[in-house]
């Protein structure tokens, strides 16, 4: 069984960025190597950088979100994960939206997140290390 991933919004977008061949390439090694969770916050998120940075045509984002859909694990951003998030903002000073996805990696049991602006291997509550697969 492999090892639980939580994929941040900047490694969807290296998925579908052409400018950083390398990066795209990490990214897609990632979910060949994790069973990978990600969440409809970084799905929005990854949205709102498709139209306004890689100016992807909508139907191109609908079908790039049924791809990732089909590679990962999609979590909801539930009232658990909204409260467990404001006490990893609280213990760990991280902004509260960084928090939803920290919060949602613990929820669902992963051991890592993957993610180039958190601390590279800073481990969360004992159990999920943030990992920069970029490093």
């Amino acid at each position: 069984m492999r090892a639980k991933a939580f994929l941040d919004t900047n490694i969807l977008v290296y998925l579908y960025s052409i400018d950083e061949p390398k990066k795209q390439e990490c990214a897609y090694k990632a979910i060949e190597e994790f069973d990978c969770i990600t969440s409809t916050q970084a799905l929005n998120e990854f949205n709102n950088v498709c139209i306004k940075k890689l100016r992807m045509p909508v139907s191109e984002i609908c079908q790039s979100i049924d791809e990732i859909s089909d590679a990962c694990l999609v979590s909801q951003i539930d009232e658990t994960i909204i409260k467990k998030a404001l006490v990893l903002h609280r213990d760990y000073g991280y902004s509260y939206y960084d928090c939803l996805m920290l919060s949602s990696a613990l929820v669902y049991d992963c051991k890592y997140l993957l993610s180039e602006d958190l601390k590279d291997g800073q481990i969360i509550e004992n159990s999920l290390t943030i990992v920069n697969i970029f490093a």
